[in-house]
């Protein structure tokens, strides 16, 4: 019996997926479920985590396994978190709540990201400071120096800087469903929302979402094809070392590069020093022709680390999926899409259940291979 709870009518990811799918509009769902191109990379990032293997050793004497990690100070429950995702309250209307809720909880970190729709107050509230905060770069220096304001008055302990967006990816979902810049409602969206009733009623009694944390820099009453200009005009998401550097000297605490696919990025985040890296390719939502998150992952690992925090995100579906990334070398992971699967599928109850689920999961792995520690990992992998 598991010591977290967790609805057992929805024991896996694929569970949740198809229940998702029947709560929220396609529109929304496709948002959420979809890679970009031909979809080659997204397929790729979960492929190739599980063709990682374990080696169970039986007959070794074993007390207990432990999932606590420690994280920049902070001693977390699990080895996972909340990964930031844009456009949350689309997906489930107070999405990023239920999450932030949920992530305090169970002592795992949940990191905002700045085109989701709850405010970076909100989360600081929801979480007593603990929320991190990814930084999707503006292009106006006074906008940048204002969030990480905010976000420092907020106590966010980790600011995560966004760098595998310099163009936004090619979606073929999402154009034909109208959430290109500039986004679009069309007949056939409308008429998928009158499908899920229960959507489209949350979604009336909270309101539409908005991207909560830019309303201060929003003009009032855009219309879609004016927050499509300023979206364009407000954001600059190719980062360089100048722009990284002003924001080292800036931002006090500690500071992560999410979207590190190289071992050059790397070498560059360790000289402007960083203290963590999130290799990730954005969930396979931006370069379809770029490799799995793991593989360089695998190799930043081995090289870099003790230099500086190596973690990733991408493709990770489920504790096993956790296990297999760590014992390649990761520190830490993150996943966004498992969690919203959960949210669109069970609503309120959706975030305590799929940490309660994964935690299961991945303490299932640590005692069937006689790990005792998250960082002895490495120790169980193939070679």
């Amino acid at each position: 019996m598991s010591k977290w709870a967790y609805n057992s009518s929805y024991p896996s990811i694929d569970d949740l997926i198809k229940r998702a799918k029947k709560k929220v509009p396609r529109f929304a769902f496709e948002y959420l479920d979809g890679g970009c191109n031909e979809d080659v990379n997204l397929v790729r990032n979960t492929k190739e985590i599980r063709d990682v293997e374990l080696i169970p050793q039986y007959l070794t004497k074993h007390t207990h396994s432990d999932m606590s990690t420690e994280l920049f100070g902070h001693t977390y429950d699990a080895p996972f978190g909340i990964a930031p995702v844009g456009l949350q309250g689309l997906m489930w209307p107070k999405a990023p709540e239920i999450l932030a809720k949920a992530a305090f909880r169970h002592n795992v970190p949940f990191i905002l990201s700045t085109v989701t729709t709850m405010s970076i107050e909100k989360a600081s509230e929801l979480t007593e400071g603990r929320a991190w905060f990814q930084l999707y770069h503006p292009a106006k220096d006074e906008v940048r120096d204002d969030i990480l304001k905010r976000a420092d008055a907020a106590g966010c302990p980790v600011l995560v800087l966004l760098s595998d967006v310099p163009t936004f990816g090619f979606r073929p979902r999402d154009i034909r469903n109208g959430l290109a810049m500039p986004p679009s409602m069309t007949v056939n969206n409308m008429l998928q929302i009158m499908g899920r009733p229960e959507w489209a009623l949350r979604t009336l009694i909270n309101g539409q979402p908005n991207f909560e944390t830019l309303r201060p820099y929003m003009p009032k009453n855009l219309n879609m094809k004016q927050l499509g200009k300023f979206m364009d005009q407000t954001f600059s998401g190719r980062l360089n070392e100048d722009k990284i550097a002003a924001i080292r000297d800036k931002w006090k605490g500690k500071i992560v590069l999410k979207g590190v696919a190289s071992e050059e990025d790397t070498e560059k985040a360790i000289k402007l020093g960083l203290d963590g890296i999130i290799v990730s390719n954005h969930g396979g939502r931006q370069l379809d022709a770029g490799q799995s998150s793991i593989v360089p992952m695998t190799r930043i690992a081995e090289k870099y680390k003790g230099q500086i925090k190596v973690m990733m995100d991408s493709g990770l579906r489920s504790g096993p999926d956790v296990a297999r990334t760590l014992a390649s070398g990761a520190e830490f992971t993150f996943m966004g899409r498992s969690f919203m699967y959960s949210v669109a599928a069970l609503g309120s109850q959706g975030g305590d259940h799929i940490i309660g689920m994964l935690k299961t999961q991945l303490l299932q792995v640590m005692e069937q291979i006689c790990c005792e520690r998250v960082e002895d990992f490495p120790n169980f992998k193939v070679r």
